[in-house]
């Protein structure tokens, strides 16, 4: 299964002209919001309806491009190419509260020590990117503590009821980075 990009390659325009410190030195923006999860695992699949709702609520431009990730491994590397962000939105096991939101500064540590096979193969991707150089230096992960991870299509009501709270948190994220988001 290939990823599918749900690029928004026609919203949310970028402050013209405008760097901010958080885009370290780009001259450019060129960032990915990656989400990851497999939907038919309940609270697994967070990452993805995620970037479903980033969607729905609010307008992107060029400068940035929305992917559903799903559970994808190496195919996720071309998605790396010369991007000034990513930020990857996922469930995060971190010993929490079901539904606590969390930020990780370090994703590749991070995903160098899960056992969920889009994991795994996101750590791998993430060492071949950095072999390769073209892991940007500007990588975060947003994500939140799961509930439940047994096969359903629903999240659970914690997960649920902070989903848009973890939304807002990316659009955060790319505010501070200097792009324009537009509600829809």
């Amino acid at each position: 299964m290939s990823p599918n990009s749900t690029s928004s390659n026609n919203n949310c325009p970028e402050s013209a002209g405008s760097q901010s410190p958080a885009d370290s030195g780009q001259s450019f923006l060129n960032v990915l919001v990656l989400g990851l999860g497999n939907i038919l695992l309940s609270d697994e699949g967070l990452g993805v309806k995620a970037v479903e709702e980033l969607q729905r609520r609010y307008d992107c431009s060029d400068a940035v491009e929305i992917v559903d990730g799903g559970t994808v491994g190496f195919e996720l590397l071309p998605y790396f190419d010369e991007r000034s962000h990513i930020l990857i939105v996922d469930a995060v096991k971190a010993d929490n509260k079901p539904g606590t939101i969390v930020r990780i500064d370090d994703p590749p540590a991070y995903f160098r020590s899960r056992t969920s096979p889009h994991q795994i193969g996101l750590a791998d991707v993430m060492g071949l990117a950095t072999i390769t150089d073209n892991l940007p230096q500007n990588i975060i992960l947003l994500g939140m503590e799961p509930k439940r991870l047994a096969t359903g299509l629903t999240l659970s009501r914690e997960v649920e009821q902070n989903l848009s709270r973890l939304v807002d948190m990316v659009v955060a994220e790319l505010e501070a980075i200097g792009v324009n988001v537009q509600s829809k």
